[in-house]
């Protein structure tokens, strides 16, 4: 899904007030793989044809791809995927992901034309608050593909975006290409260039915004740039949204595996990352000004 795991973030995630609008039925379908190929030096970028997934999905969302045979291994638990684009003219949407274990292993070998279980959309997705003019979307490696469908709904709206975009290496940056078709404004900074450091970063969009703060924050990818958007969030009082990543078993609340790090009473179980989130909010701690060099 995405890379923002839950570690190291205890305090500066909440729920979300109630949600806008009334969220989609997942469902189960069988889609067929028409796009594959290899993108930013190790990611894997498919395009799967789901009409009825691609129809209902909101940007944030994302999908539990059930996966084919490893060889001789058959992977029982399906995988968690963000949702990167969605393509209502044919039906189908994409995901993008790297290889970390078996069942990523297994998901690279499909080729087009190959069927693969799918259930969704799941989950609560990004919100872009009413009469926001414009948004600023953060993402570090493959945490852009979560964010990337904000950009989708703001260019229908006609709201302005912001992306950043990180990675360890300039190679290795997603997005790019997604930004100039949906004409967002990408400012791209790698480990690589020496631009991604969070105390320069947060003061470059200080610069941007000074005078007039973005209309809401959305983020994933990184622990350290959630802290910085809370930050941000909490400076300009605006919305600072963060999606999550889990493991998980199912996607629909039924394991009860994927506890958002969120404090709750002993005798009361806590949010579910697959059903209050995969997006929370980003929040400070209390008593806390700053955070970003923690």
């Amino acid at each position: 899904m995405s890379s923002t795991g839950t570690a190291g973030l205890e305090g500066f995630v909440a729920v979300r007030p109630r949600e806008l609008g009334v969220r989609p039925e997942p469902t189960w379908d069988t889609a067929i793989v028409v796009g594959r190929e290899v993108v930013a030096e190790r990611y894997y970028r498919l395009v799967l044809r789901s009409p009825s997934i691609t129809r209902r999905a909101t940007a944030g969302q994302f999908v539990m791809i059930t996966l084919p045979q490893n060889g001789s291994e058959q992977i029982l638990l399906p995988r968690p995927m963000a949702i990167h684009r969605r393509h209502q003219t044919d039906g189908t949407f994409e995901v993008i992901f790297n290889i970390v274990g078996r069942g990523t292993e297994a998901l690279a070998t499909v080729q087009v034309g190959d069927q693969l279980l799918v259930t969704g959309p799941l989950g609560r997705g990004f919100e872009i608050p009413p009469g926001a003019s414009d948004v600023l979307l953060i993402g570090r490696g493959i945490g852009v593909c979560a964010v990337m469908g904000v950009a989708e709904d703001a260019a229908l709206a006609g709201v302005t975006v912001t992306a950043v975009l990180s990675a360890s290496r300039r190679s290795a940056l997603l997005g790019i290409e997604d930004c100039r078709e949906l004409g967002a404004r990408a400012i791209t900074v790698s480990d690589e260039e020496g631009t991604s450091d969070i105390s320069e970063l947060k003061a470059v969009l200080q610069a941007e915004y000074r005078g007039k703060a973005p209309g809401a924050i959305m983020v994933c990818g990184s622990g350290r740039l959630t802290r910085m958007t809370a930050e941000l969030g909490a400076e300009w009082a605006v919305s600072a949204q963060v999606s999550l990543e889990a493991h998980m078993a199912c996607g629909l609340g039924y394991c009860h595996g994927c506890a958002a790090p969120i404090d709750t009473r002993p005798t009361e179980e806590g949010p579910l990352v697959c059903l209050d989130g995969p997006v929370f909010d980003a929040v400070l701690p209390r008593g806390d000004l700053t955070v970003s060099e923690q």
